[in-house]
């Protein structure tokens, strides 16, 4: 990867402006820094117009294309990959439970901070009331999936496709390109406001639980998928990791399909359920990411001392498997689409969404190798369970955006690898 490719990336941007927020903070003006304020209000408000329109047109095409899959095998794979992800996310909870009263004890007051000071109030702010509340994009996003299935209304779900291509636009030419001045804004505020040495040396401590929970839960994967098969988790690991690795540079799921499916076939998986699975688990299977959303989230509760039951926690994870399925597919976008769970249901503000964000995209990298190695451990189980029958028509089944040409051929595969 060259100097230019890096440079481009979201993640250099974001740790850039996450240096200029810290350096700034301490030479600024009040003045100065009041327009990054005005600006990240108004971007924020921008945000919560958005993210219900976002929820609404990612999940519904997601659903309706899932449900338009003929062959039970779409729906097995469908389903162990949100349990899957759900499994990451009860992990991430029990974990944070466990490890965040004495990993995070003496960060327990930064709920105290003050990160809306006098000195710090925007110059004007817009208010932008979302078209529809989080909940309501969410169920009639499930409503309208469900019954285009049922109908089978081409028109309609074309037309969702289309509103999905253009939230898209909005994501890739404007939301994310906006992100590393609007986290920037934030640092800058929390340095000026004091804050910004507790809330770093708590969050530090997270980025690296949050790395070493999905390489424990890409263990559990394979440990599961080596009993299912008979085979040695050891080994089934082992030859997947050029994906992970190829993933810790690509920060791509779909980038790094093509070394997926490689490494899936050196693992004996029947060439027609690694051609079927490898490309519908790049799209609907974030475990990775859910573990990273879980850990970043529950911390932000603790520390913040914000009231979460477990009848709450519970029903946020199952809202964001649903919401991790239909993520789209560019760096960042997963804890986008998370941003509605994290404000509606556990009650997040600005500031502690964007803490989110720049948390997650600090290690994305490690989200999506995680990610596109345990699809691999999926693969085996559904070859030992569908007994490698799955045809070569049940690539029809996958909705028409999740089908790849691979340029691999079973005889170019060493499978002794």
């Amino acid at each position: 990867m060259d100097f230019k490719s890096i440079r481009s990336s979201l993640l250099f941007r974001v740790v850039i402006a996450i240096i200029l927020g810290i350096v700034c903070s301490l030479f600024f003006p009040v003045w100065l820094a009041q327009i990054f304020t005005t600006f990240n209000g108004l971007f924020g408000n921008f945000l919560n117009f958005f993210i219900p329109v976002l929820i609404f047109a990612l999940i519904a095409p997601a659903i309706a294309g899932l449900g338009r899959g003929a062959g039970k095998w779409l729906g097995i794979v469908a389903g162990i990959a949100y349990a899957s992800t759900i499994l990451s996310g009860l992990i991430a909870y029990g974990a944070a439970q466990a490890l965040y009263p004495w990993m995070l004890a003496d960060h327990a007051n930064i709920s105290e901070i003050d990160l809306d000071a006098d000195a710090l109030v925007p110059y004007f702010s817009i208010e932008m009331p979302p078209p529809f509340e989080v909940m309501t994009a969410l169920l009639l996003a499930f409503c309208l999936g469900l019954a285009m299935t049922v109908v089978k209304s081409d028109n309609l779900y074309r037309v969702t496709r289309e509103l999905e291509r253009v939230v898209m636009k909005v994501i890739t030419a404007f939301v994310i390109p906006l992100l590393p001045v609007f986290i920037f804004g934030i640092f800058l505020g929390l340095g000026m406001n004091g804050g910004l040495l507790e809330i770093m040396s708590a969050f530090g401590k997270v980025l690296i639980l949050a790395v070493v929970g999905t390489l424990v839960f890409l263990a559990i994967q394979f440990i599961a998928a080596g009993v299912i098969a008979g085979r040695n988790p050891w080994t089934l690991f082992k030859t997947m990791l050029p994906a992970y690795f190829t993933a810790l540079g690509t920060s791509s799921s779909a980038a790094t399909i093509p070394v997926t499916y490689q490494q899936t076939l050196k693992n004996e998986v029947d060439v027609n359920v690694a051609g079927f699975v490898v490309p519908l688990c790049a799209t609907i299977h974030l475990a990775g990411s859910m573990m990273k959303i879980g850990l970043f989230a529950f911390a932000v509760v603790y520390i913040y001392n914000i009231e979460v039951s477990i009848g709450l926690a519970l029903g946020f994870l199952l809202m964001l498997g649903i919401t991790m399925i239909a993520a789209p597919g560019v760096p960042g976008g997963a804890i986008m689409a998370a941003t509605g769970m994290l404000s509606s249901m556990l009650g997040f503000d600005t500031e502690q969404v964007a803490l989110m964000i720049a948390a997650y995209i600090a290690i994305d990298s490690f989200g999506t190798a995680a990610n596109v190695t345990g699809d691999g451990a999926i693969a085996v189980i559904v070859n030992k369970l569908s007994k490698g029958r799955i045809s070569e028509t049940h690539q029809e089944d996958l909705p028409e955006e999740d089908r790849v040409e691979f340029g691999i051929t079973p005889s170019d595969i060493d499978h002794r690898g």
